[in-house]
């Protein structure tokens, strides 16, 4: 396939889980078109909410959302802290996030690996 998406019905709503698609596809537009098709289905076995998931203001996936019409909704959290008095801010678009990531890009792959699972222990 060209193009596809894993996607879960639960109720009145369809969430578009994981998607992928094959790089010949951009030409066709086959992402469009896969997501107009799944909204059309959706439409038509009476699904009254289509979740297109969370994305970062200011992201690619973020602006692609908005080209299709759907307005951001806000999403509530509730967190249980495990040894810290306050949340952990570990978004991307931090400022204090950007030097390290710009390492990140630039480390060759046998590093990025070696490291990555103990970076990752300590994030949350």
């Amino acid at each position: 396939p060209l193009s596809s998406v894993l996607s879960f019905y639960f109720r009145d709503e369809v969430l578009p889980y994981y998607a992928g698609d094959d790089l010949s596809a951009r030409d066709l537009a086959a992402n469009d078109f896969k997501y107009w098709e799944l909204m059309r289905r959706a439409c038509e076995r009476g699904i009254k909410v289509f979740d297109y998931g969370r994305s970062k203001q200011g992201t690619g996936s973020y602006s692609f959302k908005k080209n299709w019409g759907f307005e951001p909704q806000p999403l509530y959290y509730e967190y249980c802290l495990y040894k810290r008095d306050s949340i952990p801010q570990n978004n991307p678009n931090n400022a204090k996030y950007r030097l390290l990531i710009e390492a990140w890009r630039r480390m060759p792959i046998g590093l990025a690996n070696w490291l990555g699972p103990f970076i990752v222990r300590n994030l949350g």
